[in-house]
């Protein structure tokens, strides 16, 4: 064998550094996923990048087809609602990104963030065996063991949706490996803290994208209805806030407080307030949605993808 130049012997050092955090096996992800007749026609892996929304975003404008998936092993500068920052050590989750060209009417697309959830949550329920449930508008939640470093309730994920060329860019982020001494904010957790029976990256990321893939041609079959593609009801059935009072902090320092009693047609939480009105409220219309008897700890402005 050919004795490599350290700085090669370097870089393989680097990419196994970390035994218990392996690199995604590209190739093998390929062959899965990117095949005739599917919707997925293209699968990148990237060590690093900032976020794989703005990259995939920037090669959606350069005419990248329908299906492109940018995945990044580390993502420094993830973003989520509102312009907010996420980051996570290398290789302790998965960070990806997906491009669609909805061929329904534009009125449904509001949908897709919800559609990911969906998708991300059953595929998770499966793989991993986990109970998983939906925090409106964009939250992946697990409940943790009580004798976890972690338990209760706690967010692992997050959902970004951005419109992007004639298409719709969506990006995912899920806490899989990380410890406890590792979560960002205290209400984060980690399919690892919440006793996931594998956490072996790759059978978790090709079931996400089947499990997306399968619920968005339905719902294109449906021509974007969410009831006809049974979407809104499965949603509904996974969505933890849901029966709980909350608090909607709204643009300007205004709120609204009320019982999350239903989500609507265009996939809008519905809040019964105390003077007995139904007001809907959409995920652009709010800062934060809060439990209404958690009062918000002065300069708390937790991160989400």
């Amino acid at each position: 064998m050919t004795p490599q130049p350290p700085e090669n012997r370097d870089k393989d050092a680097g990419r196994w550094s970390d035994l218990s955090r392996p690199p995604l096996n590209a190739a093998a992800l390929r062959r899965a996923l990117v095949r005739p007749g599917a919707l997925w026609t293209a699968l990148d892996v990237v060590p690093a990048t900032g976020s794989t929304n703005t990259d995939l975003a920037a090669r959606a404008a350069e005419g990248a087809a329908e299906g492109a998936i940018l995945v990044a092993e580390e993502q420094s500068s993830g973003r989520g609602r509102l312009d907010r920052v996420w980051s996570a050590p290398p290789r302790s989750g998965l960070f990806f990104s997906v491009y669609l060209t909805p061929r329904v009417p534009v009125e449904h697309w509001g949908w897709l963030p919800l559609l990911a959830g969906v998708a991300t949550a059953t595929a998770l329920s499966q793989t991993a065996g986990i109970d998983t449930a939906l925090k409106w508008p964009n939250d992946i939640l697990v409940t943790a063991p009580e004798d976890s470093a972690a338990a209760g309730e706690r967010k692992v994920g997050g959902i970004l949706a951005e419109r992007a060329g004639p298409g719709v860019v969506i990006g995912i982020g899920l806490n899989v490996s990380l410890t406890a001494d590792e979560l960002p904010v205290p209400t984060a957790g980690s399919l690892a803290l919440a006793g996931a029976r594998t956490t072996d990256r790759d059978p978790l990321l090709r079931a996400v994208l089947r499990s997306l893939e399968r619920w968005y041609t339905d719902w294109q079959s449906a021509d974007g209805d969410p009831a006809a593609s049974r979407l809104q009801d499965t949603y509904a059935a996974g969505c933890a806030t849901l029966g709980r009072s909350v608090r909607a902090e709204l643009p300007g320092g205004t709120d609204l407080t009320g019982e999350a009693v239903a989500i609507d047609s265009d996939g809008r939480l519905v809040l019964a307030t105390a003077n007995g009105v139904q007001q809907p409220v959409g995920a652009g219309d709010i800062v934060h949605l809060r439990p209404a008897t958690r009062q918000r700890p002065e300069g708390d402005d937790s991160p989400e993808r």
